[in-house]
């Protein structure tokens, strides 16, 4: 088993606190700074969604916090080969450019000294600043190197569709150092989390965040992302793939008609989803046996890589999801695609 979403998050900004410099030590308790914002909002404590009630502590650090914790709930009763960690950090939200940088390498040392180093079977998605490209650039090229860093952290709400052109030097250092683009739940922008405005409740806007998803892949592939730089992988994570099938047919579609405005769509969007692109199975959200079936097959497993999205809660079924994978796919799913998309061993 090969896990491509395993959640590593720091308890506050105290966890982070001898990966900063003493000026932003400072900084931070002069003016009682306590933590990027979005990340209670996009992941609210005390919901299961945030931590399974499995893997809740009565008090103390919760799971996700430590590796301690990861190696009792995930790694001994498990036994993955690998696993590929990913921190939601919310630097989204930080528009001190300084600061945001200053937190982002904080988390991202972080990282490395408290959990690659600690087991060889760790692999992890590195943060970036998010609004500022020179910096995030910067970012890459400082520990986009180290071998246990094998993607680069891309929250779904961002300041702008990941397909513009803004973005190329980012994708630039990112197959510098042969990383995967990977867009993951949550973030933050200048704008609503909605085309049509603000909702009123937190269920509006998780619902409403496979609209993002899709958002984004529509402008990536428009955009020709994918024809400009033909050696980039991206990873979508957290963001489930039953809806992939129903997107794909309708972009076939579409460009059938309007490929003449967008002449550097040579290939039919579905071809270029299913070169470039791989699918968490995690929040699996399939309906019945049946219907998941016809899903995946719709689909195709081999767009798929296993994910258990530890600590969070979405019911997965992952019995029923092997039952319904042809046999021959299961390894594959499970293992094998996610070893060869982020060359691992």
């Amino acid at each position: 088993m090969i896990d491509t979403d395993v959640h590593a998050q720091f308890a506050g900004v105290p966890a982070l606190w001898e990966y900063l410099s003493p000026m932003w030590r400072e900084f931070i308790t002069e003016r009682g700074y306590h933590g990027p914002y979005s990340i209670p909002t996009t992941y609210p404590p005390q919901a299961l969604s945030t931590v399974a009630a499995r893997w809740r502590r009565e008090s103390g650090p919760q799971a996700g916090s430590a590796f301690d914790l990861l190696r009792t709930d995930l790694l001994e009763p498990g036994s993955p080969e690998y696993v590929v960690l990913n921190c939601y950090a919310g630097v989204d939200s930080i528009r001190h450019p300084d600061l945001a940088v200053a937190i982002t390498r904080a988390v991202n040392d972080w990282l490395i000294a408290e959990w690659l180093e600690r087991d060889d079977r760790l692999r992890a998605s590195m943060v970036i600043p998010a609004h500022t490209f020179s910096d995030m650039v910067a970012e890459i090229h400082r520990v986009g190197s180290h071998p246990g860093i094998v993607q680069v952290l891309f929250p779904v709400r961002a300041q702008a569709l990941y397909g513009k052109r803004n973005w190329y030097p980012v994708y630039e250092a990112l197959l510098e150092h042969g990383l995967v683009m990977g867009m993951h739940h949550g973030g933050t922008s200048d704008g609503p989390p909605t085309a049509c405005g603000w909702p009123s409740w937190y269920i509006e806007e998780r619902v409403g965040e496979l609209q993002l998803y899709q958002s984004q892949l529509t402008n990536i592939v428009a955009e020709g992302l994918f024809q400009r730089y033909p050696d980039l992988r991206m990873a979508v994570l957290e963001g489930g793939f039953t809806w992939v099938p129903s997107l794909m047919w309708r972009l076939d579609k579409d460009w059938r008609g309007l490929r003449r405005t967008v002449p550097w769509m040579r290939l039919p969007p579905s071809e270029v989803f299913r070169e470039h692109l791989r699918f968490s199975t995690a929040p699996i959200n399939a309906g019945p046996p049946e219907e998941m079936a016809r899903i995946i097959e719709w689909l195709g497993p081999e767009m798929l890589v296993f994910a258990s999205d530890y600590p969070h809660e979405h019911g997965d079924d992952v019995a029923q999801l092997l039952s319904v994978l042809p046999a021959q796919s299961r390894a594959a799913v499970m293992a094998e695609t996610a070893r060869e998309f982020y060359r691992l061993g």
